[in-house]
């Protein structure tokens, strides 16, 4: 998946030699709304692997993105791509994990994601929230060349590049916004999902025919948001 603004972000982060005779793997790769795959292709990459939860356009194998390192193994591909996905993922952690680790020394990891503000959406599910300041310390085990802001919609663009000595930077104590939760946490629990099952319908009819001091006055005292 890719909106107008990453699809150029792409464009413009991704050059010739990080991509020209290079075994790429793109992450979340069905074809939603948009993709960079023909633009990265044109660039001749020796091998180009979509992998997603389901079938679909773009994806090449099916695989959860927590699983690629034990599917591909470490140090796999040089081009890791991750477009619209990582907002999706429950435990972001073993995800990122398993992006940082599938690239070989000098690899390029490209990701776009959403920011707080951008509204909730399911892909089947939706659950966080990242912003620049995040980034720089979830990669900072990489090289960062840009970390940029969506300027089509709430949103965080990252190209980092793997050094040759990598020692992985733990995230176990990172608190992310998550749209589910309302609030930074370390991780969503069952409860936070059913409470918020229970809370947005409610919100999004609130929106539709209250006016707005009413709706602050539900959204602050008595949805807690």
């Amino acid at each position: 998946m890719c909106n107008p603004a990453c699809v150029d972000f792409g464009r413009r982060a991704l050059l010739a030699p990080d991509v020209a005779g290079k075994d790429v793997i793109e992450v979340g790769s069905m074809n939603v709304n948009g993709s960079l795959r023909a633009d990265i292709e044109r660039m001749q990459p020796r091998s180009y692997l979509g992998v997603d939860l389901s079938e679909g356009p773009g994806v090449d194998e099916i695989c959860r993105a927590e699983d690629l390192v034990s599917r591909f193994g470490r140090e796999a591909f040089d081009l890791v791509v991750c477009t619209e996905m990582l907002e999706h993922a429950r435990d972001w952690r073993t995800v990122v994990s398993n992006l940082k680790n599938l690239l070989r020394p000098a690899g390029v990891l490209l990701v776009t994601t959403r920011s707080r503000g951008f509204p909730y959406h399911e892909y089947p599910y939706d659950y966080w929230r990242f912003e620049a300041e995040d980034m720089r310390l979830i990669f900072a085990d990489l090289d960062i060349e840009v970390v940029e802001s969506d300027t089509y919609m709430p949103g965080i663009f990252v190209k980092a590049r793997r050094p040759a000595e990598f020692h992985e930077v733990p995230t176990g104590g990172m608190r992310l916004w998550s749209i589910v939760a309302a609030r930074r946490c370390l991780r969503i629990t069952g409860l936070d999902v059913l409470l918020f099952r229970l809370r947005y319908p409610v919100e999004q009819l609130l929106k539709q025919v209250v006016p707005q001091p009413v709706k602050d006055f539900v959204r602050v005292r008595l949805l807690g948001g």
